[in-house]
């Protein structure tokens, strides 16, 4: 049995059980993948994959356990090749990182610029998308880090780390008629205006749509966006009320638009980072999630970062306290 063949049997695994993409991402032929794993289905004795002439339909039930099986050993072999860089004092590489627009522009340049400090020979590649297409970087492996707010759906079989939670904000021009108004904010009022918020929050099934649903209204999106400052844009043009993250408004930038208090209108939402299981981590990344989130439990990091069990998002939410970011640089 050789390596090689592990490697092969994984990233057939890993593309779909497509031979021909797992053949251009190990930038080999597809005849020596299926060669590959022809002889080692041999020399195992097991039949690993449910076929249909050429073409290969599911893992069978010996299959999914040697798969299983066979990502552990490449990564202890990952294990072993970092820990020899580390003993010969290499500290090189590259921290990659998918995340949105908010998070790139408002939370992680502190932090980022902290670690280079730090790690000066680490490249540090910052990809920025929807949650979509930050899970999308993650699945095609384009990216190692995901950084993001919610996208459960998106995000199945990852280690997720809480960072920090936030709370939306209204902002209107100064002029508009909310901005004067003395009444404490509600749904119902908001409802009466066309909404600019961020990008497929107007899907049913969004936390924003969610929460004007349960009280049986129905507003109007104007206008969707990625970007803050997009949002902000078309507030001051008077083309809707804005609803963004209260972190995304900066003193001295936005003083012509008045924000409003919405934290009791809307639940209260949580940003994560988190990475694939069979993603190594090298000590480097494990001190940029330190630096990134220092209120996380002793050890939980160190758990991670050893392949031990790790308690996931839900239950590190519940258990951990969270800083509250609300506004740029600033955490309660």
């Amino acid at each position: 049995m050789k390596l090689q063949q592990l490697r092969f049997l994984a990233a057939v695994a890993d593309n779909g059980l497509n031979i021909t993409s797992a053949a251009e991402a190990l930038y080999t032929s597809q005849p020596g993948v299926s060669k590959q794993i022809r002889m080692l289905e041999e020399e195992l004795g097991l039949t690993l994959f449910v076929r249909k002439g050429k073409r290969i339909e599911a893992l069978t039930p010996a299959g999914e356990k040697v798969v299983e099986r066979a990502r552990m050993v490449l990564r202890d072999v990952r294990a072993i090749k970092s820990l020899a860089d580390e003993l010969r004092g290499e500290v090189r590489g590259l921290l990659s990182l998918a995340t949105t627009q908010t998070q790139a522009r408002y939370v992680l340049p502190a932090v980022i610029s902290t670690f280079r400090q730090q790690f000066p020979e680490i490249n540090v590649e910052l990809h920025q998308g929807t949650s979509e297409q930050i899970a999308q970087m993650i699945g095609e492996r384009q990216a190692d880090f995901a950084m993001a707010t919610g996208g459960e759906a998106h995000f199945p079989d990852m280690i997720r780390f809480p960072v920090y939670r936030w709370d939306r904000v209204v902002i209107v021009p100064r002029d508009h008629p909310l901005a004067s108004n003395n009444e404490a904010l509600t749904l119902a009022m908001l409802a009466r205006y066309p909404l600019v918020t961020y990008l497929f929050s107007d899907r049913p099934e969004s936390s924003l749509m969610s929460t004007f649903r349960a009280q049986g209204l129905d507003p109007r999106i104007a206008f969707t966006a990625r970007d803050s400052d997009i949002i902000k844009t078309y507030v001051r043009t008077g083309l809707g009320v804005g609803i963004v993250a209260g972190m995304a408004l900066i003193p001295g930038s936005d003083d012509d638009l008045r924000v409003l208090d919405a934290s009791h209108l809307f639940p209260r939402l949580t940003t994560w980072i988190g990475w694939r299981r069979d993603f190594l981590l090298k000590n480097f990344h494990a001190d940029f999630v330190r630096l990134l989130a220092p209120h996380l439990p002793t050890g939980l990091v160190d758990d991670a970062q050893r392949g031990r069990p790790v308690p996931d998002l839900q239950s590190l939410i519940e258990n951990t306290t969270l800083p509250l970011r609300n506004a740029p640089g600033k955490s309660d």
